[in-house]
Protein backbone atom coordinates (compact mmCIF):
# COMPACT_ATOMS: atom_id res chain seq x y z
CA UNK A 1 0.00 0.00 0.00
CA UNK A 2 1.01 2.95 -0.95
CA UNK A 3 1.90 5.98 1.79
CA UNK A 4 -0.17 9.00 1.15
CA UNK A 5 0.47 12.45 2.28
CA UNK A 6 -1.77 13.68 4.61
CA UNK A 7 -4.40 16.30 3.47
CA UNK A 8 -5.77 19.04 4.86
CA UNK A 9 -10.17 18.12 4.57
CA UNK A 10 -12.63 20.64 4.76
CA UNK A 11 -15.99 18.62 6.45
CA UNK A 12 -19.47 20.68 6.40
CA UNK A 13 -21.72 19.57 8.67
CA UNK A 14 -25.55 19.60 8.15
CA UNK A 15 -26.72 17.74 5.15
CA UNK A 16 -23.01 16.25 5.03
CA UNK A 17 -22.20 14.60 8.52
CA UNK A 18 -26.11 14.80 9.19
CA UNK A 19 -28.78 15.05 7.07
CA UNK A 20 -30.62 19.14 6.91
CA UNK A 21 -32.48 19.91 9.74
CA UNK A 22 -30.89 23.22 11.24
CA UNK A 23 -30.52 24.78 13.83
CA UNK A 24 -31.09 21.10 15.01
CA UNK A 25 -28.93 18.11 14.79
CA UNK A 26 -30.33 15.32 12.22
CA UNK A 27 -29.72 12.19 11.94
CA UNK A 28 -26.41 10.62 10.94
CA UNK A 29 -25.83 10.06 7.29
CA UNK A 30 -25.50 6.76 6.80
CA UNK A 31 -21.32 6.08 6.84
CA UNK A 32 -20.47 9.42 8.27
CA UNK A 33 -18.42 9.03 11.10
CA UNK A 34 -16.83 5.82 10.25
CA UNK A 35 -15.35 7.33 6.69
CA UNK A 36 -14.07 10.10 8.94
CA UNK A 37 -12.35 8.40 11.49
CA UNK A 38 -10.63 6.58 9.03
CA UNK A 39 -9.50 9.69 7.51
CA UNK A 40 -8.22 11.11 10.87
CA UNK A 41 -6.31 7.08 11.38
CA UNK A 42 -4.64 8.42 7.80
CA UNK A 43 -3.44 11.27 9.81
CA UNK A 44 -5.62 13.60 7.15
CA UNK A 45 -6.19 17.19 8.91
CA UNK A 46 -9.95 17.51 9.09
CA UNK A 47 -11.80 21.01 9.41
CA UNK A 48 -15.00 20.92 10.55
CA UNK A 49 -16.76 23.83 7.71
CA UNK A 50 -20.15 24.75 8.42
CA UNK A 51 -22.49 27.94 8.64
CA UNK A 52 -22.92 26.98 12.17
CA UNK A 53 -21.99 29.47 14.70
CA UNK A 54 -22.28 30.26 18.47
CA UNK A 55 -24.69 27.59 20.59
CA UNK A 56 -25.34 25.84 17.28
CA UNK A 57 -22.01 24.80 16.13
CA UNK A 58 -21.18 24.34 20.17
CA UNK A 59 -24.25 21.49 19.51
CA UNK A 60 -22.35 20.19 16.40
CA UNK A 61 -18.54 19.93 17.96
CA UNK A 62 -20.14 18.27 20.97
CA UNK A 63 -22.08 15.64 18.83
CA UNK A 64 -19.22 14.97 16.51
CA UNK A 65 -17.14 14.85 19.64
CA UNK A 66 -19.53 11.87 20.95
CA UNK A 67 -19.56 9.86 17.96
CA UNK A 68 -15.22 9.66 18.97
CA UNK A 69 -14.60 12.48 15.75
CA UNK A 70 -12.33 15.41 17.47
CA UNK A 71 -11.77 18.06 14.66
CA UNK A 72 -8.22 19.03 14.04
CA UNK A 73 -10.13 23.13 13.61
CA UNK A 74 -13.39 24.18 13.84
CA UNK A 75 -14.73 26.95 10.78
CA UNK A 76 -10.61 28.35 10.74
CA UNK A 77 -7.49 26.77 8.62
CA UNK A 78 -5.67 25.89 11.87
CA UNK A 79 -6.68 25.53 15.59
CA UNK A 80 -5.09 28.76 16.77
CA UNK A 81 -6.96 31.20 14.41
CA UNK A 82 -9.13 33.82 15.03
CA UNK A 83 -11.82 35.13 13.16
CA UNK A 84 -11.44 39.25 12.34
CA UNK A 85 -13.93 40.32 10.06
CA UNK A 86 -11.47 43.26 9.51
CA UNK A 87 -8.69 41.36 8.16
CA UNK A 88 -9.34 37.42 7.53
CA UNK A 89 -12.00 35.59 5.03
CA UNK A 90 -14.10 32.50 6.06
CA UNK A 91 -12.32 30.59 3.14
CA UNK A 92 -10.41 27.87 4.60
CA UNK A 93 -7.06 26.87 3.36
CA UNK A 94 -8.07 23.26 2.54
CA UNK A 95 -7.19 20.35 0.04
CA UNK A 96 -10.52 19.02 -0.08
CA UNK A 97 -14.26 20.23 0.66
CA UNK A 98 -16.66 17.85 1.64
CA UNK A 99 -19.79 19.31 1.17
CA UNK A 100 -23.37 18.29 -0.04
CA UNK A 101 -23.30 21.64 -2.05
CA UNK A 102 -21.47 20.43 -4.98
CA UNK A 103 -21.89 20.29 -7.80
CA UNK A 104 -24.08 16.87 -8.14
CA UNK A 105 -24.55 17.16 -4.75
CA UNK A 106 -22.94 14.76 -1.78
CA UNK A 107 -21.65 11.46 -2.89
CA UNK A 108 -22.20 8.21 -0.81
CA UNK A 109 -19.38 8.30 2.08
CA UNK A 110 -17.39 5.16 0.48
CA UNK A 111 -17.25 6.34 -2.94
CA UNK A 112 -15.64 10.03 -0.94
CA UNK A 113 -12.90 7.63 0.52
CA UNK A 114 -12.24 5.56 -2.32
CA UNK A 115 -11.80 9.11 -4.38
CA UNK A 116 -9.38 10.14 -1.10
CA UNK A 117 -7.77 6.82 -1.30
CA UNK A 118 -7.38 4.98 -4.89
CA UNK A 119 -4.78 3.16 -4.00
CA UNK A 120 -6.72 1.08 -1.85
CA UNK A 121 -8.89 -0.11 -4.77
CA UNK A 122 -7.52 -2.88 -6.75
CA UNK A 123 -7.32 -2.00 -10.34
CA UNK A 124 -8.14 -5.01 -13.25
CA UNK A 125 -4.69 -5.27 -13.43
CA UNK A 126 -3.86 -6.29 -9.94
CA UNK A 127 -6.70 -8.60 -9.85
CA UNK A 128 -5.29 -10.26 -12.85
CA UNK A 129 -1.73 -10.49 -11.67
CA UNK A 130 -3.35 -11.87 -8.60
CA UNK A 131 -5.30 -14.95 -10.41
CA UNK A 132 -2.35 -15.41 -12.50
CA UNK A 133 0.02 -16.08 -9.36
CA UNK A 134 -2.24 -18.63 -7.38
CA UNK A 135 -1.09 -22.06 -6.94
CA UNK A 136 -2.82 -24.86 -8.70
CA UNK A 137 -3.67 -27.83 -6.77
CA UNK A 138 -2.96 -31.08 -8.69
CA UNK A 139 -6.12 -32.54 -7.93
CA UNK A 140 -8.03 -29.09 -9.56
CA UNK A 141 -6.29 -28.90 -13.00
CA UNK A 142 -8.36 -28.31 -16.12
Amino acid sequence: MNMQIPLKIAIDFDGTIVEHKYPEIGKEILFAFETIKALQKQKHQLILWTFRSGRELDEAVAYCRQNGVEFYAVNASYPEEEFDEDFASRKIDADIFIDDRNIGGMLPWGEIYQLINPQEMPTLEDELKSLSTKKRSLFKRK
